[in-house]
Formats: structure tokens, sequence, C-alpha cells
């Protein structure tokens, strides 16, 4: 063996098989061994340490459609939670070496670290069209050891019948999985640091991403994390020593799982609104205020991940480029006959929690991308406003949560309803159904 040939590093093999049987060969990437999960994909062509350190991604194993991954590493600076959630990571071509003056090492290191088991130097452009085509599935990383029985190969067959034998994501209760297990408090920060706070907010920690209690606290906000386990009891408490007239909230935040699973946190927030403390909620907490409110939620295909989702706001008209990770989504009727927003009555308990309009759409799918009380303060929106790791197109989404704080008697905003917007999304709607 040349010199040359001796310093190369070993290769070792890997294989990702999904729960259909389609089995790709690559080479690890990360920790070896074995990981199972719900196989998604991000459209993101940057932010992957957000993406890695996004509770909402837990249990499921991500593929990267940007074909060229790692190469800014990774830093101390920018996680969104205290770990990586993923439980694989799938990517075409690892950069071969690190190229930024933040970088503190390597992704493929952190990977290894913190034993999350992942994949390169597959075809990531077929495997996207086939969970486009087929709707994403659950999914397995076998390798170095865990490939070879005996001696020999393990036969394809044997994994892919682990791989069905894994949990699936309909029907899993997450949240209490990466939730903090006790409050903890974040005081208004940047102008506001050491004022009165404008506002007091307790935010439900479901999966929450470090970036949202801190663009709360840029606006003077005072936000005090909560476990996903609390009660009302405990939410009216963080507001015992404040002032009558201080303004207070409730903040859902975004995490993993299925929606109709997550029955404490859906009475929790029917308790929040019999009260009409103002509330907002993203993500998994715009599915929460769905199902409180009486509407359904389903499974998407394929869901919407990554950081370039077109969305209309309904209330600006507006079009925003939005970060989202959802594979559920609210069952809400869209528009009406005429092609306007449709004002529905919430279904739950003859419609105590009276009207709802969709407020915000999206426009690869027509899917609920927000929602409006008429007659509560309370809205949600189903993607990340925070901008981590961008765009900043929702970030005015804070501003109006701490506008229904401070000045309730404005609330509701108002819908803009150009008629050749409304029918062209009504259009759209019908030829998708």
């Amino acid at each position: 063996m040349s010199a040359e040939a001796a310093a190369q590093p070993s290769v070792t093999t890997a294989a990702l098989v999904l729960e259909d049987g389609t089995t790709y060969r690559g080479r690890a990437y990360g920790a070896t061994g074995t990981t199972f999960g719900e196989i998604v994909f991000s459209t993101g062509m940057t932010g992957y340490q957000e993406t890695l350190t996004d509770p909402s991604y837990h249990r499921q194993i991500v593929v990267m459609t940007a074909p060229h991954v790692g190469n800014t590493g990774v830093n101390d600076e920018d996680p969104e939670s205290g770990r990586i959630w993923v439980s694989g990571y799938v990517v075409r071509d690892p950069a071969r070496r690190v190229s930024n003056w933040r970088a503190q090492r390597s992704l493929g290191e952190e990977l290894a670290a913190q034993g999350v088991v992942g994949i390169s130097d597959i075809d990531t452009r077929a495997l996207t069209r086939r969970l486009r085509e087929e709707g994403v599935m659950r999914a397995g990383i076998f390798s170095g050891d865990d490939l070879v029985r005996g001696g020999y190969p393990r036969p394809v067959e044997e994994l892919v019948a682990e791989v069905q034998a894994s949990p699936q994501m309909a029907g899993a209760n997450l949240a209490p999985e990466v939730s903090t297990k006790e409050a903890y408090t974040v005081e208004p920060a940047g102008e506001h640091a050491g004022r009165t706070p404008v506002a007091t907010v307790v935010a439900v920690d479901l999966g929450i991403k470090s970036m949202t209690p801190a663009r709360l606290a840029e606006r003077g906000v005072r936000v005090v994390v909560v476990p996903q386990s609390s009660t009302i009891d405990d939410v009216l408490g963080a507001f015992a020593d404040l002032p009558d007239d201080a303004p207070r909230g409730v903040f859902f935040s975004n995490g993993p799982g299925d929606p109709g699973a997550a029955g404490h946190e859906v009475e929790l927030l029917r308790a929040v609104l019999d009260r009409r403390i103002p509330f907002f909620g993203i993500c998994f907490g715009n599915q929460l205020l769905g199902r409180a409110l009486g509407y359904g939620t389903y499974k998407l295909g394929y869901g919407h991940r990554g950081i370039n989702q077109p969305v209309l706001d309904r209330t600006t008209g507006k079009v925003e480029v939005t970060a989202h990770n959802h594979g559920f989504a609210v069952d809400a009727p869209v528009v009406d006959g005429a092609g306007a927003p449709a004002v529905s009555q919430a279904p739950h308990d003859g419609g105590r929690y009276g009207r709802v309009v969709v407020s915000h759409v999206g426009l690869n799918d027509q899917v609920v991308e927000g929602l409006t009380c008429l007659d509560l303060p309370a809205f949600s929106v189903q993607y990340h406003p925070e901008a981590a790791a961008g765009p900043h197109d929702a970030a005015y989404l804070f501003d109006r949560f701490v506008g229904l704080l401070t000045n309730p008697a404005a609330w509701p905003p108002a819908l803009k309803t150009q008629n050749k917007t409304q029918n062209t999304i009504q259009n759209d709607t019908e030829e998708n159904h």
C-alpha cells in the first residue's frame, strides 16, 4: 500500500432503508450504528445548525435537499436548544473542510459527538422525489457493524422488518419528551433591559426554540417559560404578583408529534380562552388552537420544512417568505362561496368561542397557515416567525402579539379581501381537491 493510500481515511458503509423496502447505500456520516424515525426533507439552503437543534424534529430523520452541507461548520452561538434533536441526518455531499470564521468544529464531528447516526453520498434528489410521490414514511439508517451479522451482510428484508416495527409519528405524544422540566424567565432585553416589562407572557414549552422568547424580550416582554405539564393554576400563578391592569398573555410554542394526541395541552388552552387571556401560538401551537376551537387536524403527505415557503397574510395582502417545520395541519374553511375569506363558527361546544377566520394561507398548496379569533383575543400561525435561521418577513407577528397585549380593544385586525387574490386562492384550492 502506498503512503498516499494509507493516509486516506477508511470508509464506513451505511444504508438508508425506507419502510416500503427502498434502500440507498452510502457512507456513514457522524456516528455509526442504527437509528429510526420518520424521514422528512428540508428545503433550506442554509441554517442546518438551527434545524438540527430544533426540538420539533424529535424522532425524525432529516434529508437535506441542498446538495452540499457543512461548509460553515458548527458553533456554540446558533443552536436553538441544548442538543441535537434529529434522530438521523441524510446529506449528499458533506463538506470536506470547514470554511467560516465563526466555526468551532465540523458538522460531522458534532454529529458524532452527540451520537447522531447519519449517511452521506446518496442521491438525495431521488430520495426527495420518492418522499414527495409516496409521502413521508418510517426509515432506518444502519452503518458499520450494524450492517453485518456473522461476518456477512444482513439481508435487506431483515432491515426493512426492523424499520416497520419502529414507532409511527401519527398518534405520537412527544411534547413531554422535549419540554423543559423547570420554569425559567427571560427578562426584557436590548433597549428594554432593566425597564419595567411592557407585558408578561407565560410561554408553554412544547419544544420551544431559544430565539422565540428572545424575540419577545427584544420587544420589552418578560417571558416565563413553563413545562408542557403546567396547569391553568401554574399559568395564573405566574401573573399573581402583577398589578391588575398589567398586560399579560399566554404563548404556545412549536413542538413535535401529533396534535391529536395532545389532550392535556388542548384542555389547558381552552382554560386560557375561557378566561379571555390574550393568546399567540406558532406551529404546534397553531394546531392546538385549531383543536381547542373544535377543528380537526390531519397529516400532510410530506409536510412543509425549510426556510423558503410562501404564505399570504390576509391582514396585509402581502406574501411572506417563511420558515416551516410541520407535518400536520388544521382543517378549517379557507374561502366561502364568493371566494372571500371564510368566517366560520368555532365548532367546539356549540360555538362558544365565536367566529374564526383563516388569516394566513400557504400558496404552494393552500394549507391553513394561521387562525384569528374574531370574538376572542387569540391568534396563531403555522410557521416560525422567530427567524432562526431566517427569513425575517414574519417578525411583525411578535409586534402584533405585543399590540394585542397592550391594546386589546384594537383586536381583531381587519382582513384585506381583494377579489383577485381570494378568487385565485379559491380556484387553486378547487384544482388541488
